[in-house]
């Protein structure tokens, strides 16, 4: 190989939202133009504008975009690229993508493609593990194997076991079975998710650890055989494997447990030859033991809360090992300062299941606060969609201890102004708040084992409040907007004591305010309680009130008949019912509609079929997420609406079943 330096002038970004941002923001700073590639979803996507040049690949379906190897190649050489940045997800760990790059003569900014082709499989991972003296957790690949002997391997190395796609990671394909029986129908779920995500079904099985903590170290190696680590992240926070907030350091990782874990990572590398960024994944036992799962030969989602306690660009020194520059740091000058901790904003409804949400986004207003760095993929009018992952942001919050880091962090989220799908932001809040999460103590079924006191239920009385705000800021716009007599309140009577109404829905609660107007005060009855309000300040996207002696400011926004309303208690979602609402028709009886957008990827049920309750009927695929409608009572199967492979609507019947006659 090569090792002169070759200066980058133009890097092509092959990936989307957040993380082409990212990269695009260190490019500019080190003065290499930019080349952005997007698809139909994402044209007026924030990435998209910041690149110097952006190049359309295509239709949102990834197959012939974010993963088309030849289109990509084509036009990273049409505008004259040096360099390309694969960034996470997508084509980062794809070792013909890597291959095919340098035979285009275009660097590629990560690890080699021998690297990558040799972890691209957990099971050869696992085996070089071993190899180099890293433990590793007892299991074995189903490849070739019956059912059968899979049962009899599993219960070999003990019940539960846990079964993972062989070839990705992100948590898909991954199942845990407590017993034979379940083997199976998890293993054919298992290897049609792993198929989808990464294109290969091979699983491998291995014992599952009991109230495991997932800590990962940070690699980086250079061109010239020099591999250091840049300490550890704790993962432990996770949602059917996907981590939902990370921090570094790890609150139960000592000096001792650090050098070791950090010395088995090196070794790793080693075994590798592995040059660029890369992370080396463990499994932590309660006993302080912690065994090998995985290397990440990319860049990872979590990389700025090692940037934040190291002050290090992580992707600047990507891209400066990709030129062929030497590292110019030593292991033991390297320190780490205060504690970062990261989460991730999804768009999904924790009241639901945590399923998909997709719409429009009517509102995104960041908070700039002192220690807070936000990394987002999306801003105000952005359509967030169901082809791709549903992370809008991560927010990070550093502070020279644990505990700062985390009420910055909730202070951050409680002002992050987002309207128009559902976000998880109540709920990351809620775990911050946590007593166990402040303590440290954590493990990856910590989501699980708190999902009581982590339920997010809004409080009557705020809803009361924003109401409130809204019917009095829709009640100015109106009054400001009036061709006529502007002066005269709006519903103005001779009978001043008449109160004027407004119905909001709030989810599936209709609020009713009533209010009167006296000038700058307003007498207001919700629900029966009375509240005397007075107005201070309204404009287009505020209101100003004191309601029962309390001052606050409430931004609103107005989309249609929606209004959103954000203060210091949170966030709103209203909508204005219409005065002389209008009659719609019934749903059809017996129909089991969809829970959200996506894909057809099963259907499991014919005309005719007689079903129980719970019984599988469609399989469903967004977001790179699966799930299951089931049948919602006994019943005799009347019509299938829909056909594998369809796109569905939120609320569109799928299947509809007649119930059976009691017996």
């Amino acid at each position: 190989m090569d090792l002169s330096n070759t200066n980058i002038r133009k890097l092509l970004v092959a990936n989307r939202g957040e993380i082409a941002r990212r990269i695009i923001r260190t490019c500019k700073a080190m003065g290499i133009a930019t080349a952005a590639i997007y698809s139909d979803p994402d044209a007026n996507a924030p990435f998209v504008g910041e690149a110097d040049e952006a190049l359309y690949i295509g239709p949102p379906m990834t197959g012939s975009s974010f993963l088309a190897i030849e289109k990509i190649i084509a036009l990273a050489r049409s505008i004259g690229a040096d360099a390309v940045h694969p960034g996470y997800g997508f084509l980062s760990e794809n070792a013909d993508f890597a291959q095919a790059c340098g035979d285009a003569g275009l660097i590629f900014v990560g690890p080699s493609p021998e690297a990558i082709r040799r972890m691209g499989s957990k099971i050869a991972a696992k085996e070089i593990a071993a190899a180099a003296g890293v433990p590793t957790v007892p299991g074995f690949a189903t490849a070739g194997l019956k059912a059968k002997q899979i049962a009899e391997h599993a219960k070999a190395i003990g019940f539960p076991v846990l079964i993972k796609a062989s070839a990705g990671g992100g948590g898909k394909g991954m199942r845990i079975i407590h017993a034979a029986v379940a083997l199976p129908e998890a293993l054919a779920a298992a290897e049609r998710e792993a198929k989808s995500s990464f294109g290969d079904g091979a699983l491998l099985v291995e014992r599952y650890i009991e109230s495991p903590r997932h800590i990962e170290i940070q690699i980086l190696g250079d061109q010239h055989g020099k591999l250091l680590h840049l300490f550890e992240r704790e993962c432990s926070i996770q949602r059917r494997y996907q981590k939902i907030i990370e921090e570094a350091p790890s609150p139960v990782v000592d000096d001792d447990l650090r050098a070791r874990m950090g010395a088995a990572a090196v070794a790793m590398g080693t075994a590798l030859n592995y040059s660029n960024a890369g992370t080396v994944e463990f499994v932590v036992d309660k006993r302080g033991r912690f065994y090998f799962l995985e290397v990440n030969t990319r860049l990872q989602v979590e990389h700025p809360v090692t940037e934040e306690i190291t002050g290090l660009d992580l992707v600047r020194l990507q891209i400066e090992i990709a030129e062929g520059s030497p590292l110019r740091l030593e292991q033991a000058n390297l320190r780490h300062s205060g504690h970062a901790i990261e989460c991730r904003v999804y768009a999904e409804d924790p009241a639901n299941q945590f399923l998909p949400s997709t719409g429009t986004l009517h509102v995104w207003e960041e908070a700039c606060l002192p220690g807070v760095r936000w990394e987002s993929g999306v801003c105000r009018g952005y359509e967030v969609s169901i082809y791709y992952d549903p992370m809008l942001a991560k927010v990070i919050a550093h502070a020279a201890t644990r505990a700062e880091a985390a009420r910055r962090l909730d202070h951050a989220l409680a002002k992050l102004r987002v309207h128009g799908v559902k976000t998880n932001i109540a709920f990351l809040r809620q775990v911050l708040r946590h007593p166990a999460f402040l303590k440290g103590e954590l493990d990856t079924h910590f989501l699980e084992r708190h999902a009581d006191a982590l339920r997010v239920v809004e409080a009557p009385a705020v809803t009361r409040q924003h109401a409130i705000a809204a019917a009095l800021w829709q009640q100015a716009q109106e009054r400001a907007q009036a061709p006529v007599l502007a002066a005269l309140p709006s519903g103005w009577r001779n009978n001043r004591s008449q109160a004027q109404t407004v119905e909001l829905k709030a989810g599936d609660i209709v609020v009713r305010v009533d209010y009167s107007l006296r000038g700058a005060h307003a007498d207001v009855v919700i629900d029966s309680q009375s509240s005397s309000v007075a107005i201070h300040a309204v404009d287009s996207t505020s209101i100003t009130l004191r309601i029962d002696d309390c001052l606050r400011s409430y931004g609103v926004v107005a989309a249609g008949s929606l209004l959103f309303v954000d203060s210091p208690l949170g966030g709103s979602e209203f909508t204005l019912l219409p005065r002389f609402p209008e009659t719609t028709a019934d749903a059809v009886a017996g129909g089991c509609t969809a829970p959200m957008p996506g894909k057809v990827l099963a259907v499991k049920a014919a005309p005719g079929d007689t079903v129980s309750k719970g019984d599988t009927l469609v399989i469903l695929e967004a977001m790179k997420m699966e799930h299951t409608v089931v049948a919602p009572h006994d019943g005799i199967i009347e019509e299938i609406r829909v056909e594998v492979g369809q796109q569905v609507a939120a609320g569109e019947i799928l299947v509809v079943m007649q119930a059976s006659p009691p017996a």
